[in-house]
């Protein structure tokens, strides 16, 4: 028999011994996959924000299945219309969420907030942070450098260049949550969208005391307290001089809207306000 017969004999009945061994190794420590995770991939967005706390869509879909029931998971841009899809793909009830947006807790506008200086270095929030203060005697709001901008993968975001202030965009925005990560200042939150969009927030993020926050921004909480003395449902604390109306409890009366005297509780969607007419003495 010649070498070059041998060689192949050889080669082959290795190949062959190595295919079974590998076949039994993978027999072994295959992973079991419930297919139903591709059921529940398929009905989500893919937008892989990770807006859902996972690391993307194909995360999300292997926790549900995982998840004894669907409470505490929510895909924020499929929202409730998803869930449903999702729930019905594992034969659960779906938990309805009141929907969120982002909304911007600074209103230090270029006219409300006199700028003390200029910032000429990298064009970045997170290193402009690193760096100083900010441009303005208020070291709380929003450095208007657009961190939060690059980050919306939805087009959802931009910065206002008159009061370089980030603008969200209400039928655009999927509440993910990536502006809220991307903003070194902490000042952007989810909050629930309200009925018809209806929304009442303290739009203010300073902790300094009232007269320091008053001469910084002209539209700063100054901790006075007058909101939470006149609102009815305890959804208002003031901590750290600074003022918080808890969204879970505020009822939309808009009383304390009227009460703070330096205009740092936005209303947004209402209807204009009546006027109130004095009856005319006789």
């Amino acid at each position: 028999m010649s070498d070059i017969l041998i060689t192949v004999l050889t080669l082959g009945l290795l190949g062959a011994v190595s295919a079974v061994v590998l076949y039994f190794v993978a027999q072994k420590f295959k992973v079991y996959e419930d297919p139903r995770i591709d059921d529940v991939e398929a009905v989500l967005p893919a937008a892989n924000c990770g807006g859902c706390g996972f690391a993307g869509c194909r995360n999300f879909a292997e926790a549900c299945v995982k998840a004894e029931t669907l409470d505490g998971l929510l895909c924020p841009v499929g929202g409730n219309a998803v869930m449903t899809q999702v729930a019905a793909a594992l034969g659960q009830e779906a938990v309805a969420s009141d929907p969120k947006i982002a909304v911007v807790r600074c209103n230090g506008s270029c006219a409300n907030r006199a700028h003390t200086n200029t910032y000429d270095g990298a064009q970045s929030c997170a290193i402009a942070v690193s760096l100083y203060s900010g441009e303005t005697g208020c070291s709380f709001g929003c450095y208007g450098l657009g961190d939060c901008e690059l980050s919306c993968q939805f087009d959802a975001l931009y910065i206002d260049e008159k009061t370089k202030l980030p603008v969200i965009d209400e039928d655009k925005c999927t509440s993910c949550g990536a502006c809220v990560k991307a903003c070194p200042k902490m000042i952007i939150e989810l909050r629930k969208k309200g009925p018809k969009s209806r929304r009442i927030y303290v739009s203010c993020a300073n902790k300094d005391k009232g007269g320091v926050a008053k001469k910084a921004c002209s539209v700063a909480c100054i901790g006075c307290s007058k909101c939470q003395k006149v609102c009815a449902f305890e959804a208002i604390s003031v901590e750290n001089n600074l003022a918080y109306i808890d969204d879970t409890k505020c009822r939309l009366c808009r009383k304390c809207v009227a009460e703070c005297p330096t205009a740092a509780i936005v209303e947004l969607n209402f209807p204009p306000r009546k006027e109130k007419v004095e009856a005319l003495a006789d």
